[in-house]
């Protein structure tokens, strides 16, 4: 059974992906980034349009994506999260949660069978507790069964340890479980990259991988820092003529400067992982930050997902998307309980695909 998706907030793809291999036609993606926008287009073959969320009504999502109100099976996206993170200093209120509160018209305007809302897990912080609670009491009200959790995506074949908030609405009485986990044990960096080719000294792409170049950013001081870090290590493994003074005393971001280990699971992929400077995102081994194809491994994106922009533009197209597999996961947990094959007790995991070369994107 098909089922129909629109894809808010939609960035390069990720949700899209993970979708489609669920089973579901994503009739429509949308996002404010024309990159954004380009790299979905050139990766998948449902229709992608540049839309302010802002000012974007349900009605005109429906004639885009063709469908009429009630035709949608699910109602899917990651409103831009940045306002909700914990890194973040300054004023409480941010205009652009505010975004989140868009679920509440479209709910209403394209009555979806199902919603799907993604966010980092702090939006159940100060910064946000109060808009998800609107949120759910307002899907409560359209006649949904909010089900909320957090998930980390370490536990659903990406090897990445990332958590985010998660919610589903489904109609009143449906069943409905959580993915169950699919591995024993999470997978792992090695898992991850260890098989990629070293990507060329001089900085040039690499020949036969998209986006697998070096940082061509990394100072000679920079080399000789991460020179001194060992696989799993941060910024305290620096001498100290090589600490900033901004990291001595009680820094809490210890991560910094740091490599991934080859053993663990990587830490969490941010928009800004293009750096080993803003992260853990050092290679365990070679003097060099992680690639943009090594970023897009660990996000479980396959090698044939190109990422268009400058090296900055596709980290952030990367940190910022829904693992593939994660989003798989979920998806298919969705479309089991609106088929209503899923019954209570169900938690069997999911099957799915590895990231590697040989899984095309669609």
């Amino acid at each position: 059974m098909t089922l129909t998706a629109i894809d808010a907030f939609s960035g390069a793809g990720g949700l899209s992906l993970g979708l489609t291999r669920a089973g579901y036609s994503v009739r429509l993606a949308f996002d404010n980034s024309q990159i954004a926008v380009d790299t979905h287009r050139k990766n998948l073959s449902c229709r992608a349009e540049m839309l302010d969320a802002a000012t974007t009504s349900g009605s005109e999502l429906l004639d885009l994506a063709g469908l009429k109100r009630g035709q949608v099976d699910l109602l899917a996206g990651g409103p831009p999260c940045q306002g909700f993170s914990l890194q973040r200093r300054g004023e409480r209120d941010d205009p652009r949660n505010l975004l989140v509160l868009r679920y509440l018209d479209w709910l209403e305007e394209v009555r979806p069978r199902a919603f799907l809302m993604e966010n980092v897990a702090a939006i159940q912080s100060v910064r946000g507790k109060h808009i998800l609670r609107a949120v759910e009491e307002a899907a409560q009200d359209l006649g949904f069964q909010v089900h909320a959790t957090i998930l980390d995506a370490s536990q659903y074949g990406v090897p990445q340890k990332r958590r985010r908030a998660f919610l589903v609405g489904l109609p009143a009485g449906t069943h409905f479980s959580w993915p169950a986990a699919i591995t024993p044990s999470p997978r792992t960096v090695g898992d991850a990259i260890r098989d990629l080719p070293s990507p060329p000294a001089d900085g040039s792409s690499h020949p036969s991988l998209a986006n697998h170049y070096r940082e061509a950013r990394l100072s000679d001081l920079n080399i000789e820092r991460i020179k001194h870090v060992p696989p799993g290590g941060g910024r305290e493994y620096l001498p100290k003529h090589l600490q900033l003074a901004c990291h001595q005393g009680n820094h809490r971001h210890l991560d910094t400067y740091g490599r991934l280990s080859w053993n663990e699971p990587a830490v969490t992929i941010t928009a800004r992982f293009d750096s080993f400077t803003r992260g853990k995102f050092g290679h365990p081994e070679e003097h060099r930050t992680i690639t943009l194809r090594e970023g897009a491994r660990l996000q479980s994106f396959p090698d044939n997902f190109v990422f268009l922009g400058n090296r900055e533009e596709g980290a952030r197209l990367i940190g910022n998307a829904v693992p593939p597999l994660l989003a798989q996961a979920i998806g298919q947990s969705i479309k089991s309980a609106l088929s209503g094959s899923q019954t209570p007790g169900d938690s069997e995991p999911v099957q799915m695909s590895l990231w590697g070369a040989g899984v095309a994107a669609v």
